[in-house]
């Protein structure tokens, strides 16, 4: 799966969740032909296993679909997320003229084409739900971005800067292992405090991509 495609596609469609709630407007099946009893629209909400299916007004069904709203960890999430896939794009950057390993040059690459448009959905995200007023972000005090698990230092980064080819590869394989393993464990952190449905899929996204390049360049090692 696309995530940033997925990702946008959340964000800028309806989300439907648990019962999967269907609008039929003007089919048969509900009360008086696919009219529910306020006259407009029917609204099929299925029933349990062996229950018949509800007809429900539009005001109803909107009432049953799942608060999915964006809390403090689904925002912190995307905001840290976008900074530590800035520093995967930097590093992938150098490959091209310093690794000398095909195998790098192409991991490097395929890095760089997945989390370009990934930093991009993140940000339309970040602009379609703001933090609150009076909070100057979403973000838990006291956690910096050079806190972030997995992110390389100054030093580490000026050393890889400078590091050519076996010396590069060998780096570079060790630094983004890291950064990597770190962005599943943001992953799973805000999988279990955040509440939005579109951060759940970009952090599933991350923790099945990810994991598999960690495997990937474990064996490169």
């Amino acid at each position: 799966m696309d995530m940033a495609k997925a990702l946008l596609g959340r964000i800028t469609g309806a989300v439907v969740a648990s019962g999967v709630l269907l609008a039929l407007t003007g089919c048969g099946g509900g009360e008086e032909g696919g009219t529910a009893k306020d006259g407009g629209a029917a609204v099929i909400a299925p029933g349990r296993p062996g229950e018949q299916a509800r007809t429900l007004s539009p005001s109803e069904a909107a009432g049953r679909k799942p608060d999915d709203s964006p809390n403090a960890a689904d925002r912190a999430y995307v905001q840290h997320m976008v900074e530590h896939h800035r520093q995967a794009l930097t590093m992938s950057a150098l490959a091209p003229e310093r690794a000398s390993a095909d195998g790098v040059k192409r991991l490097a690459e395929r890095i760089s084409a997945a989390q370009q448009p990934e930093i991009g959905a993140m940000e339309k995200w970040l602009a379609l739900h703001p933090a609150p007023a009076g909070s100057a972000s979403g973000a838990p005090a006291g956690h910096d971005h050079g806190a972030m698990p997995g992110m390389a230092t100054g030093q580490q980064l000026a050393r890889l800067a400078q590091a050519r080819g076996a010396e590069f590869d060998r780096l570079f394989l060790t630094l983004m292992t890291a950064h990597h393993e770190g962005a599943v464990k943001m992953a799973g952190e805000v999988l279990a405090a955040g509440n939005n449905g579109a951060v759940e899929e970009m952090a599933n996204e991350v923790v099945a991509t990810q994991t598999a390049e960690v495997h990937r360049m474990r064996a490169m090692g």
